[in-house]
């Protein structure tokens, strides 16, 4: 079994040195936080507030008990105040997955935040060799991160809104969603907010919509505008005054939300990109077949630049979730999905594979062949972006760009040795 320098050192610390292990329970406003040292025993255990009187006192007590020794921090959130306030005393942490307190619950189901804290600390304490030491990223990788991860939920909110605002025109005013591509465009939303019902875009002639859509800057405002105008003319579905009026209003709420959520996303655009090219491994993450001007940042963000954290490319797919695990119970065998990972990086390499499949010929072969084999649409990505795991780790360990001949031509020679 291979392991990667920070593994090594995880196994080996607690090894050498005398060592405690702190269980910390997390809350939005306080902290259980329970002692064990290496034989079991309890030394501490004790309760602070999420201040910075707080967190000062939890790093004092924890240095006091330790006496000069390691201190192992196990907790189940990765990220935060309280998880920068701890390695920056000095402590290691090992962040687990929240399922892990479940796990090992007692059988009375007994739950208190001290109990969960106690729970901890027994698993850092029988499981160190197993868990894996959290090392922090760089600062232009963590800035990203934060970036990528924010705007995908700003995206999800456009998404959500664009949704809404389809609804409320197919009520009252249908034969706008034809006049452009998309609605989560800012001239879409600008037309519509000069036009807010049928009859207004009816009234108006070919001149006027080519003026208004050339003022917007429109590309090709003369075609759009005879597009337009001609849809606006034909016959089509109404609703009834009454509805016209409310829905019109409720579309305008919709649009005020858009315009200055798309204004935002465009802002972390830049941002990311500047962020992004400023890190020497943009190159290879940029070479990527249809990573794009916002994938290729994620892929960065949620890979790191760390090249002693992955042991192998297998501990990539396992910490992404592009691993099947296997499940068997008597005779009834089968794989399924890993749940414990990083969803947000999960999310990026499944919408690279899908994205690869529009740019790659091989990515797009091997997706068909997946699903002739009778595997589901989410299978079939997953097992592609297994795939491009392994080809990115390759690429991200030597520093080298993506070569599609390079890769058909490492494929042909596993096949024959095969």
């Amino acid at each position: 079994m291979c392991y990667s320098v920070a593994r090594i050192q995880a196994i080996c610390w607690w090894e050498v040195a005398e060592t405690i292990f702190a269980g910390v329970d997390w809350a939005d406003d306080h902290h259980d936080c329970v002692v064990l040292d290496s034989n079991a025993r309890l030394l501490d255990q004790f309760r602070v507030r999420h201040t910075a009187s707080g967190l000062v006192e939890m790093t004092d007590r924890l240095k006091s008990t330790a006496g000069g020794g390691q201190v192992g921090c196990i907790l189940e959130v990765r990220h935060g105040i309280l998880v920068n306030t701890l390695l920056e005393a000095g402590f290691d942490v090992y962040p687990v997955n929240p399922k892990t307190v479940n796990r090992h619950r007692v059988a009375s189901g007994a739950k208190t935040d001290a109990i969960d804290a106690f729970i901890l600390a027994r698993h850092g304490l029988h499981e160190i060799d197993r868990l894996r030491r959290l090392e922090p990223d760089s600062a232009v990788v963590k800035e990203l991160k934060i970036l990528t991860r924010d705007q995908a939920s700003l995206i999800q909110e456009q998404t959500r809104l664009v949704n809404q605002l389809t609804a409320c025109l197919k009520e009252y005013y249908p034969v706008a969603l034809q006049f452009f591509g998309s609605l989560a465009a800012p001239i879409a939303l600008a037309f519509l907010k000069a036009f807010p019902t049928p009859e207004q875009v009816k009234a108006a002639d070919q001149q006027q919509l080519s003026e208004f859509l050339r003022v917007l800057r429109h590309p090709h405002a003369a075609l759009a505008a005879q597009k337009i105008f001609q849809l606006a003319q034909q016959p089509q579905l109404t609703a009834d005054p009454i509805t016209t009026r409310a829905k019109a209003r409720m579309m305008l709420a919709k649009v005020s939300q858009l315009a200055p959520l798309l204004e935002t996303i465009s802002s972390y655009d830049k941002e990311q990109e500047r962020l992004f090219l400023s890190h020497s491994d943009s190159v290879i993450f940029r070479s990527i077949p249809g990573a794009g001007k916002r994938l290729a940042p994620r892929l960065l963000a949620e890979w790191g630049d760390d090249r002693s954290r992955y042991a192998c490319c297998e501990s990539v797919a396992a910490l992404a979730g592009t691993s099947p695990v296997p499940f068997q119970s008597g005779h009834y065998k089968r794989a399924h999905k890993r749940y414990a990972c990083v969803r947000q990086f999960r999310n990026a390499l499944y919408h690279l594979a899908w994205q690869s499949t529009l740019h790659e010929p091989w990515a797009k072969e091997y997706y068909l062949r997946k699903r002739a084999e009778g595997k589901s649409h989410s299978v079939a990505l997953r097992a592609l972006s297994n795939v491009w795991v392994r080809v990115i780790h390759k690429m991200w360990m030597t520093r080298t760009c993506y070569c599609r001949e390079t890769f058909l031509n490492s494929r042909m020679q596993h096949k024959r040795a095969a």
